[in-house]
């Protein structure tokens, strides 16, 4: 049953759809030879094409169309074999030729959906459309705070002008905040998996528009909409949205009504605020671009892509499933995101041992990595090493005491399984001879442990191992002692 409290007050329901932007990892520019680039000194890399100069004629970028139909393949879409570029008319300073070349009527893919786990329940959203544009320039607000109504004047970088961009459509499906975070996560988790682009939400490769309105849930008709523009993080995604959410709540519930305007996110404040009133897809005066041709997409082509998939985070989590016998929630770990998936592929090339691996993973591994604000990949484990040691732990070279202090010297110093070992003389002792003599004279030292063990007190036997084994400074092989001191006392 899913749990409707997070997105329902009062008897009001939220109805989210989210437009997500993705900038794809193309050599080049969408309708010209431009190179991108992130970082770069201002205006460098524009030519006459994607600044609009007269007489200029855009190129379409083939490997961005075989990005944009791998992704809506994906995401479950039908791909259109007829295809049209059109232009959506409107002014900014950040825009050089006064219109952005997009696709209306016709874009690449549409109709299709993708699953979200929300842990308890799969919430399936709709996907109306993924279609293909070029991005805009950038906007730099010069200023004491950086924004654009608290700037004293803007410059403009036409850098990332004309950059290959796709945009992903979602249907009005998402009923929480919490439901549009995991949609992007997992949204972020396939397009990484798919290798068309980095992703990267601080750098702007990755953002979304979110689309909010609050309804009586007694309502059949949508309540009126506001769009939150250009979120890039997750958690600025749930944050918005709940005070979104909120504010139209208090609007409704006071008797007012809702203007149907673009706002933006303020992390400061925490807060939406008005940018302007919101515009209809009329207002752009769409029309087919006249030096572009349309698109004849032919299922030879669809299906030479399709067959280039990867293998995508649903299919993933049930291989983990089926071929390592993990659970549900360790493969639903394992398999949607894109990091860990990848480390931990790695990792089982050198040891095939995923169960232990997975634990390491999700547990010393996360509890580090968690506490430093890191990911997999920054730190110092390698999946190599992660891998000799849990192949030590596995030959029972080390118990499992001593392997946790050796992975802490591992993701602090960076250094191999063997070398910590041998640096802090950590080498388990399998010697049963050497073991043996401990044995006896812990037994020995211990009438009462003993006596209880005779009286039948099992527990009595793991105060006596603990004693063995802080006798060898935990280098003990517990399971050669448990049986020495069983065989002992019997």
């Amino acid at each position: 049953m899913e749990n409707k409290s997070a997105d329902i007050k009062n008897n009001y329901e939220t109805v989210i759809g989210l437009e997500t932007h993705v900038e794809l990892s193309t050599e080049t520019k969408m309708f010209c030879g431009c190179r991108l680039s992130f970082g770069a000194q201002p205006n460098t890399y524009t030519c006459p094409v994607c600044l609009g100069h007269p007489g200029s004629l855009p190129v379409i970028n083939r490997k961005a169309i075989e990005s944009a139909i791998k992704i809506a393949l994906a995401l479950n879409c039908s791909i259109r074999e007829y295809s049209v570029f059109h232009r959506k008319n409107y002014f900014y300073p950040d825009m050089p030729k006064n219109y952005q070349i997009s696709q209306y009527d016709l874009p690449v893919g549409v109709d299709g959906y993708i699953d979200v786990n929300m842990g308890s329940y799969i919430r399936k959203v709709g996907i109306t459309r993924v279609h293909v544009e070029e991005d805009t320039g950038k906007l730099i607000h010069i200023g004491l705070t950086g924004r654009i109504n608290e700037s004293d004047y803007s410059i403009a970088d036409f850098n990332r002008a004309g950059t290959p961009l796709i945009e992903i459509v979602t249907m009005p499906d998402i009923k929480s905040p919490e439901e549009a975070k995991q949609y992007m996560i997992t949204l972020r988790n396939t397009l990484l998996m798919l290798n068309v682009s980095d992703c990267s939400m601080e750098e702007g490769s990755m953002r979304s528009d979110a689309n909010v309105s609050v309804k009586l849930i007694s309502d059949d008709k949508l309540g009126t909409r506001t769009e939150i523009k250009n979120l890039n993080s997750f958690k600025f995604l749930q944050k918005g949205l709940e005070y979104e959410v909120k504010r139209q709540t208090n609007i409704l519930q006071s008797g007012g009504k809702i203007i149907q305007q673009t706002r933006h996110y303020d992390d400061k404040t925490q807060t939406t605020k008005t940018l302007r009133e919101k515009e209809e897809a009329h207002d752009y005066r769409y029309f087919p671009d006249p030096d572009l041709v349309p698109m004849k997409i032919n299922k030879d082509w669809i299906n030479g892509i399709k067959d280039t998939l990867p293998e995508l985070p649903g299919a993933r989590e049930n291989r983990y499933k089926d071929s390592f016998g993990l659970s549900g929630y360790d493969s639903s770990f394992m398999a949607n995101d894109f990091e860990i998936s990848s480390y931990f592929e790695e990792t089982l090339k050198y040891h095939d041992n995923a169960k232990t691996i997975c634990n390491w993973i999700m547990g010393d591994f996360s509890a580090l990595i968690n506490k430093d604000g890191i990911t997999l990949r920054q730190s110092r484990v390698t999946p190599e090493n992660l891998a000799n040691l849990v192949k030590m732990i596995d030959s029972q070279e080390i118990n499992s005491k001593i392997a946790k202090l050796v992975f802490e010297e591992m993701y602090n110093g960076g250094e191999t399984p063997q070398e910590v070992i041998s640096k802090k003389g950590l080498k388990q002792i399998n010697n049963t001879e050497e073991l043996e003599k401990i044995t006896d004279e812990v037994i020995a030292k211990n009438p009462d442990a003993v006596n209880q063990y005779k009286a039948g007190k099992s527990k009595a036997i793991s105060y006596l191992i603990g004693q063995i084994m802080a006798r060898t400074q935990g280098k003990a092989n517990p399971q050669i002692v448990s049986e020495l001191i069983i065989k002992k006392l019997s």
